[in-house]
């Protein structure tokens, strides 16, 4: 059996260098690369480098800090959005939690205003660590048990 944790087509990830913690997200594994809501990403240069300073989410949700955030590691990625059109995107790096498990992810900065969810997780990071039960949703989030045993 394989030691890969089972997680919903919805799951719960923070970001752990960007403060944003447990927010949803939709698992699509039609998608390679994780995606990100950002409407505002700008390069500049600093000391004859360029960095990307950036904000994530919309003003309209909760999770929002209104913080700008850099990037030096970063790079630009042609990707398909989802009305099959390509587009080239910011990809950067951060460090996740999901499902009690840590490492490094690769997001690209999109505006995901139109779509329910502001973080797509594609099959580059669900590869190797997780299996995708569509019928189930926030299997990482601890569930309340509703009926305590008396005696």
């Amino acid at each position: 059996m394989s030691n890969k944790k089972i997680i919903g087509r919805k799951e719960k990830i923070s970001f752990l260098d960007w403060g944003i913690a447990n927010i949803s997200a939709k698992i699509d594994t039609g998608a390679y690369t994780s995606s990100i809501h950002c409407d505002f990403a700008e390069e500049r240069e600093e000391n004859g480098s360029k960095v990307l300073y950036f904000k994530l989410l919309s003003v309209l949700d909760r999770k929002y800090s209104g913080k700008e955030l850099r990037a030096t590691n970063y790079t630009q990625k042609r990707v398909k959005n989802s009305f099959g059109e390509a587009e080239v995107r910011y990809k950067v790096s951060t460090k996740v939690r999901m499902f009690g498990e840590e490492f490094e992810a690769e997001f690209t900065l999109t505006d995901r205003s139109k779509m329910r969810n502001a973080v797509l997780i594609g099959r580059k990071l669900i590869q190797g660590r997780f299996l995708v039960d569509v019928s189930q949703v926030h299997l990482s989030t601890p569930r309340k048990n509703i009926t305590s045993p008396t005696s």
